[in-house]
């Protein structure tokens, strides 16, 4: 039986050593000292732990069941699922006026961290819930607002998105649900979506659908898309349920993993529907909430990657085999524990020195959205467009291979159900394949954000590693080496592979898409490299300050060492491929494979 520990400590190194976060000068974060943030994440570990941690492996097993249109959640979501909603945790960040706890999204993502690794699939009800109330948040009318978000805030309503239909997935212009306009302002909408994350379930009174549709005689392919309410119960003026709408869940998919959240294939039989925004504008409303679902992946796949580190590591000081070649760790036993062997601890430190990274690069982006949101900044909103990709990409990429690299230090236990591994595998791998695959992603990064508002973003984002460079060279000659050297030599291949891109993808844009996922990796190394560098300073102001945990801040800097030394190295593989360019990936015709 797989066991989740929450890693409080090391959030509150990043809130605090790394990020500052009292002092960062966002509105919210002043009142984040230390003791608040370790009230709310001890609060939310305890539920993690006890609570959600022990349903993820019985929740993989039974899974959801149909019956008679009813979708049947695994048992104890339920009851668990209340003890969320009532606890205030599916209100932390929302809007007070519609009875959240106007938290920064960053304190969110912490929370969400740990309710991820605890258990992926329950943690995606109100994760879909979250973004639908987002979406209605920044596009919905007055009137809008104010039936659906207060129940939407408290769960007692859930919340989905419906974009993909079964012959479409990413080119949403072919999609066929239309929506037929009707004299009293609704729409009949119509039409077949699949893969719909939460879309029926027994947990909640209602469930608000947002659903994209066209309306007949709009412009063709995306631009003639619209994004509309549709709830599985009317709702009456007075907020009470009325008439159930014209829906259905079909079925339920049969699928690789996060098996104990629904999956749905959802029929549109003329349901009501209403508008959200301005007819033909949907997918400006809809990207709202993708963007926020990328971020979110992101942080699903590094903290599956965490939960299974966590018992990988448990293993291997346990698990006796073999001796240490140096000499007996524990003569007075037959074998040494596996933790003494050198593949072994390689294999423990790519799961620990990527973990540990990717946590601090994540909670580094939430922090950038609440300052483009909370301070109106355009910079921070800039920024975080640009590295939404790599934080979805790059993040579920190498959580995914963390989950396995879990997996390979049990050995054969690993391949076994009993230890739940496998599980971290198998539920780890749609991170990489939802909310836009990963090679869309990184066609996304290439060929969209690079280039936006003339390159300024990227080019901030490099100023910015420059700057910090700068300001610490002659920290002393040992930091140099082993943190800033490797991150200003990482920083010069991003830059040459953009450079890449723009000598040659404006004459055959192949030769820049041939390498974007390449760029993408070699980006996320650098943001991983920035975050250690910065990690091993706060651990060394520590330490020079005498504050005690110095196991924990020697522990860090060690850390950081074997991912500049050992990970960071890669942006030359991946530069190389990239200036290889098109040529070696394009060579074949398609009769040829």
């Amino acid at each position: 039986m797989p066991s989740y520990t929450a890693p409080v400590r090391d959030m509150q190194f990043v809130l605090h050593d790394l990020l500052d976060v009292s002092q960062a000068g966002i509105p919210g974060y002043e009142d984040l000292d230390r003791d608040t943030t370790a009230a709310i994440l001890e609060e939310a570990a305890k539920l993690a732990e006890n609570v959600l941690a022990p349903l993820n492996p019985a929740g993989d097993e039974q899974g959801c069941t149909l019956e008679n249109g009813v979708v049947r959640t695994p048992d104890g979501f339920k009851e668990a699922f209340d003890q969320v909603r009532e606890g205030g945790w599916t209100a932390l960040d929302c809007d007070p006026e519609y009875g959240g706890q106007g938290l920064p999204y960053l304190v969110s993502t912490a929370v969400g961290e740990m309710f991820t690794s605890a258990n992926m699939a329950f943690n995606m009800y109100q994760g879909l819930t979250h973004g639908a109330y987002n979406a209605i948040h920044a596009h919905g009318s007055p009137e809008q607002k104010a039936m659906y978000l207060p129940k939407m805030v408290s769960c007692e309503w859930g919340g989905t998105m419906n974009l993909t239909e079964p012959h479409c997935g990413t080119d949403l212009g072919l999609i066929k649900t239309r929506a037929v306009p009707q004299d009293d302002g609704t729409y009949r909408i119509t039409g077949q979506k699949i893969w719909i994350s939460a879309g029926e379930h027994d947990m909640v009174d209602n469930i608000i659908h947002l659903v994209l549709a066209k309306i007949p005689g709009g412009p063709e392919g995306v631009k003639g898309i619209s994004l509309f309410i549709v709830p599985k119960f009317l709702v009456n003026e007075d907020g009470s349920l009325g008439d159930r709408n014209a829906l259905s869940c079909g079925g339920l998919e049969r699928k690789m993993g996060i098996h104990g959240n629904a999956t749905c294939v959802m029929n549109y039989d003329g349901a009501t529907g209403f508008l959200i925004g301005e007819a033909h504008k949907g997918m400006r409303a809809m990207f709202t909430m993708m963007n926020e679902a990328r971020v979110g992946v992101g942080l699903q796949g590094y903290a599956q990657g965490a939960v299974a580190y966590q018992n990988a590591l448990a293993f291997a000081k346990d698990r006796v085999q073999g001796r240490d070649v140096t000499g007996a760790a524990n003569p007075d036993d037959p074998a040494d524990p596996i933790i003494v062997h050198p593949d072994v601890r390689r294999n423990l430190m790519d799961q620990k020195a990527f973990v540990e990274g990717a946590r601090a690069f994540a909670f580094w982006g939430a922090s950038l959205i609440d300052r483009a949101h909370r301070s109106q900044d355009a910079a921070a909103e800039g920024l975080i467009s640009l590295l939404t990709p790599v934080i979805k990409g790059f993040l579920t990429d190498k959580g995914f291979e963390t989950t396995v690299l879990a997996q390979q230090t049990l050995g054969g236990s690993g391949f076994t159900r009993e230890w739940g591994l496998e599980q971290f595998v198998r539920d780890a791998r749609i991170t990489m394949i939802y909310e836009g695959t990963n090679g869309v992603q990184a066609l996304d990064l290439v060929g969209r954000k690079l280039g936006a508002d003339g390159g300024k973003h990227v080019m901030a984002f490099f100023e910015m590693v420059k700057e910090f460079i700068a300001a610490n060279k002659g920290t002393d000659a040992e930091f140099d080496a082993q943190f800033l050297d490797p991150l200003r030599a990482a920083s010069k291949d991003l830059q040459a592979a953009g450079m890449f891109f723009m000598q040659n993808g404006m004459k055959n844009p192949n030769e820049a898409l041939a390498g974007s996922y390449d760029f993408m990796h070699l980006f996320g190394h650098v943001c991983l490299g920035l975050m250690w560098a910065r990690m091993a300073l706060a651990a060394r102001a520590a330490l020079a300050a005498g504050g005690g945990d110095t196991a924990f801040h020697e522990t860090k800097i060690a850390t950081g060492r074997y991912y500049m030394a050992r990970q960071l190295p890669a942006t030359r593989t991946h530069l190389a491929r990239i200036e290889s360019g098109a040529g070696p990936v394009m060579a074949l015709d398609a009769e040829a494979f």
